[in-house]
């Protein structure tokens, strides 16, 4: 028997316990917690989890899953995860913060064919006066033919406009 892998996004307002419903439902299913990532965020507890589970277990999983009375679960099916060849890149910023900046940012990397694999973004006050500031760090895909010095230059040209520090470092 084969495994249907699934991507769930969960949220609900942030108690104690949901990690454990959430995970108690899915072994119930006899399914395999794979990865995930979670987070507080303005009073809720938002996260995405991967999971396997053997096939005739998927449509129980699911409906078990839309019971869950302090979560909202939606599940998506999805292939085995693969990794593809290319480059890894990570890419850190911080700014003043406004509007567009995420926008702009990812404009330039999607001109380059650079996927945005992981992102978290926060803002905070500077250390030396009340302005607040945007942090951004991303872990980046891109295709062997990028043309980083391109990508380079096209981030340092947006980082003067926008009045933020961006740095690129490519990663093994």
């Amino acid at each position: 028997m084969s495994d249907t892998y699934l991507v769930l996004t969960v949220i609900g307002d942030d108690r104690p316990g949901l990690v454990g419903e959430l995970s108690a439902a899915i072994a119930a299913h006899q399914g395999n917690w794979l990865e995930s990532s979670m987070s507080h965020l303005a009073g809720k507890f938002a996260g995405i989890v991967r999971v396997a589970v053997p096939d005739g277990q998927a449509g129980a999983l699911q409906a078990a899953l839309g019971r869950l009375s302090a979560l909202k679960v939606t599940a998506e099916s999805s292939g085995e995860k693969s990794v593809s060849p290319g480059r890894r890149l990570k890419l850190a910023l911080v700014g003043h913060d406004r509007i567009g900046i995420v926008r702009e940012v990812s404009q330039v990397l999607a001109r380059h064919a650079v996927n945005v694999e992981k992102l978290e973004t926060h803002t905070a006050s500077a250390p030396m006066s009340a302005e607040i500031l945007f942090h951004a760090q991303a872990e980046l895909h891109a295709g062997t033919g990028l043309d980083a010095r391109a990508l380079k230059a096209e981030l340092e040209h947006l980082s003067d406009d926008l009045m933020v520090d961006i740095t690129l470092d490519e990663t093994i």
